[in-house]
């Protein structure tokens, strides 16, 4: 070929919310990352507020990123052609102008935005169950409504977490077990930042009494514990990134692992979880060849939910983090996983995501085959 056209840049605007203090709310390093890596792979990028996005413009104030001082300007860009969904937190999204705006995109037609909503755990649970291929991979979950229900579950499972369902970073989850021969036999443990505390509750009245003022009327979910393998006597879980590469195909970008810390009932980082490589810790617990073997059931596990996780929420998906848990035998569970996913520390995995998301944009931007009729 003698020469090519080039088309004008793909635009991708990152969407979040105003502020008064700081002119827009998010994770500012990674949105510096995001416009950065943009400009290297031929993308305009600029932060856009909820506000400033004002469809029937053709062009928009916004903000872009200077890496020679470092710092943040407000500019005017034209209408992005992907949208890519940052709103922070769950309250800001369920705001109805904010609502209304991510709407207005979904139904543009030169738009395309994906990832409208964060995800709940309950309905993410849901839509697991439905299938027989990722059901067997989903702890057994209720929500949790009463204490009869709860009283019930404990008979079956003596070992439970309870967790929100808007929860995010493992904040306001509790667990309980049963211990049936000790004379105060439920045992409650509650997260508080980077410790836990725990209860030792006589009758059952009081350990419900105790979960109703630390829940304080949000709505919870009741779900089985999993006895999860552990390393120098700390439970681990897996993180997993998984994004359509630019085939527009659920790929895994990268799996990380998460120790729990010494007295927290999480893995979260901000718990005092700590991260570490995921084949040293199975290889550590299993051996070489189970640890091989697992790292490919986790893969495939994780892309068959991801799948079953994008058809159950009826949305465009592009990326999600999902949180999965390997038993002391060898067995995978789901626990969660989050349609905004936080920057992943392994400097592997994180330089993939940024990279990724802009070959997801670009097969985004294809024109697609036209099916027959008119």
């Amino acid at each position: 070929m003698t020469g090519h056209i080039t088309a004008a840049k793909p635009i991708l605007a990152i969407l979040t919310i105003e502020d008064d203090i700081q002119l827009f709310r998010g994770n500012r390093s990674n949105f510096a990352d995001l416009v950065l890596t943009g400009q290297e792979l031929g993308f305009v990028v600029y932060v856009v507020t909820v506000k400033q996005l004002k469809l029937n413009k053709t062009q928009i104030a916004g903000f872009t990123f200077n890496s020679g001082t470092q710092s943040w300007h407000t500019g005017l860009f034209p209408l992005p052609d992907i949208v890519y969904n940052r709103v922070p937190m769950r309250e800001d999204e369920l705001q109805p102008a904010v609502r209304k705006k991510i709407d207005a995109c979904l139904r543009h037609p030169t738009i395309r935005l994906f990832n409208p909503y964060f995800f709940n755990k309950w309905t993410l649970f849901e839509w697991l169950s439905l299938s027989k291929s990722t059901k067997p991979f989903v702890p057994t979950t209720r929500r949790l409504m009463t204490q009869i229900g709860l009283k019930r579950m404990l008979k079956r499972h003596p070992y439970l977490y309870l967790k929100p369902v808007s929860g995010k970073a493992g904040k306001g989850i509790m667990s309980v077990r049963l211990l049936p021969e000790k004379q105060r036999p439920y045992r409650l443990k509650l997260q508080i930042k980077r410790r836990s505390r725990t209860y030792r509750c006589k009758s059952f009245s009081r350990l419900w009494f105790r979960i109703r003022r630390q829940s304080s009327g949000e709505a919870y979910i009741a779900q089985q514990g999993i006895e999860l393998a552990t390393a120098e006597e700390r439970q681990f879980d897996l993180r997993a990134l998984i994004q359509k590469n630019g085939r527009g195909q659920w790929d895994i970008t990268g799996i990380g692992a998460r120790v729990a810390g010494t007295t927290s009932i999480t893995t979260h980082v901000p718990r005092g979880g700590m991260i570490e490589d995921p084949e040293k810790l199975l290889t550590g617990t299993f051996g070489l060849e189970q640890a091989r073997r697992l790292m490919v059931a986790v893969r495939n596990a994780a892309l068959m939910i991801a799948r079953q996780i994008e058809r159950g929420s009826g949305c465009e998906l592009g990326e999600m983090s999902m949180d999965l848990g390997v038993d002391k035998l060898g067995g995978i569970w789901f626990f969660e996983a989050n349609s905004k996913p936080m920057k992943f520390d392994e400097p592997h995995i994180r330089k993939k995501s940024l990279e990724r998301l802009f070959q997801y944009s670009r097969y985004l931007l294809k024109p697609k085959p036209k099916r027959g009729g008119a």
